[in-house]
């Protein structure tokens, strides 16, 4: 944990909760052992959505959905998701909560490996949502940028892996020193690359915010 558990705690015991629908697909999930946002991630969504106000969304990682339809209710009412996700098991999942949740006709879920669907995209997309292999969040960036307007916002999760970003690879284990080393790169080419502003947020698991300039 990058943030004080204790702080977490107090923030988190303010939270309004949301949905029906999405707290008992939260529930289903944590029971399930299937990473989804956590409630101050969540939260955040929400506020980002409310200032951007975007017209097409796009999230890099469905897993069971729960953050696709938080997002669409509180997105404008015109506007449309598209998610990507490539592990057979939680596809299903995933279609059947959109399903329930009544978002089938502004959520749309592509199957398929990341990097091959979003060549086929054509986009714009100016809110992104990064929250898939980490590893691979660096292979995606140009297809990423390439479906970014001028002022879109690039959204990506779990950025500082519960604060080993910061330890040198050597103190990492040897299993994941590679992630380790491409999350870095990850983190310097968004605040490096001149196309960018972006901004490292140590919320949840750690977040980057990225607009395009």
């Amino acid at each position: 944990m990058i943030v004080n558990e204790r702080v977490v705690s107090y923030i988190n015991s303010l939270d309004r909760g949301n949905s029906d629908i999405c707290n008992i697909i939260e529930k289903e999930a944590i029971e399930d052992q299937v990473p989804i946002i956590r409630k101050e991630m969540g939260n955040l969504l929400k506020v980002l959505l409310k200032l951007k106000q975007p017209k097409s969304i796009l999230e890099v990682g469905t897993a069971v959905g729960y953050s696709s339809i938080l997002m669409s209710e509180n997105m404008p009412v015109d506007c449309k998701i598209v998610t990507i996700e490539n592990y057979d098991k939680r596809i299903p999942i995933a279609r059947n909560n959109i399903k329930r949740a009544g978002k089938e006709d502004c959520i749309q879920l592509i199957e398929g490996d990341a990097m091959e669907v979003l060549k086929e995209l054509e986009g714009p997309f100016d809110f992104i949502f990064m929250d898939a292999a980490k590893g691979q969040y660096i292979n995606y960036l140009p297809e990423v940028l390439r479906l970014m307007p001028h002022g879109g916002l690039l959204i990506s999760d779990n950025i500082l892996q519960e604060g080993e970003l910061v330890e040198s690879r050597y103190v990492v284990t040897r299993r994941d020193r590679t992630i380790h080393t491409r999350i870095r790169e990850y983190v310097y080419e968004l605040t490096h690359n001149d196309e960018l502003v972006t901004s490292i947020v140590p919320i949840g698991d750690g977040i980057t915010l990225s607009v395009k300039n």
